[in-house]
């Protein structure tokens, strides 16, 4: 194909284009906007950074007619639909879940600010330090934009409002509950006594007990938030991307609550967990 044929195909093309065509582009363009947010932080996206390669690959080949290269990589491709679905269904059924919530569009800008949410900060943090201060041992993981309905179900669901007492409650030795993780989603406890994935692959010190590589196994699935209460030491912990950061003081436990539930900006949120971990000790 000559140049000038080419620039004629693309000229003519473009004279026959209707406004419908741009919303259909606009809202492709959307989905895949989308899809890259959902799996930015996850295996997933390297994946997709991959299946792009091969697309511009199989363009460039047919562009240059090169028929059995073509035809390799069209092949991939096609099969390769199939790979994906069967490799990354957890990744799948996540975009679903949120899809299914209606958190297709949610952005923490526009949340709207409740007076409410300084009352939950207030609760979980005196009652993590109660807890800390008797040594008794809390795993609270706080479910953010990831969902966690699986590890939901696998405790007993409360829908609860939080408070102080509950929580210590629960926490409390001997009782029913007690063994195993509270989730908190939309500003209430969903469910206690819920069991976590253990951390696989992350290096976690010989100290650490099981709720600490709990903390660090869901966190690195999920963009949740886990606060670990030490049994033996009473050391406060926080989980996030799959790193640990320890020996959280008073001030930074109300920083880090404040920046989940208060609603800042994603700009103030990322400042306050910087300046957390400046303070902070650092899980070696």
């Amino acid at each position: 194909m000559s140049l000038d044929t080419l620039v004629k195909t693309i000229t003519s093309g473009f004279t026959e284009i209707r406004l419908w065509d741009f919303l259909d582009i606009a809202i492709i363009a959307f989905f895949l906007y989308k899809l890259i947010v959902f799996t930015k932080e996850t295996r997933a996206f390297q994946l997709l950074k991959g299946v792009a390669v091969l697309f511009v690959a199989a363009f460039i080949s047919d562009l240059l007619q090169l028929p059995t290269l073509s035809w390799v990589l069209n092949s991939v491709l096609a099969s390769g639909i199939l790979v994906i679905v069967v490799l990354f269904q957890p990744e799948i059924r996540k975009t679903l879940e949120h899809i299914g919530r209606g958190k297709l569009f949610a952005n923490g800008i526009l949340q709207a600010f409740r007076p409410e949410d300084n009352e939950i900060v207030n609760e979980m943090q005196l009652a993590i330090m109660n807890l800390a201060r008797r040594h008794v041992g809390a795993l609270i993981v706080i479910e953010q934009r990831t969902g966690l309905g699986e590890i939901i179900s696998t405790g007993t669901k409360i829908n609860g409002t939080i408070s102080a007492p509950l929580l210590e409650n629960i926490f409390e030795p001997n009782t029913p509950l007690h063994d195993g993780a509270v989730v908190i989603r939309d500003g209430a406890i969903a469910a206690a006594a819920c069991f976590l994935p253990l951390a696989e692959g992350i290096a976690v010190a010989r100290e650490l007990g099981t709720r600490h590589r709990a903390a660090l196994g869901v966190s690195s699935v999920s963009d949740s938030i886990t606060i670990v209460v030490s049994e033996e030491t009473g050391v406060i912990s926080f989980a996030r991307d799959g790193k640990l950061v320890r020996y959280v003081d008073q001030k930074a436990l109300h920083d880090l609550l404040e920046s989940i539930f208060v609603g800042r900006e994603s700009a103030a949120k990322a400042n306050t967990l910087n300046i957390l971990k400046r303070r902070v000790k650092h899980e070696k």
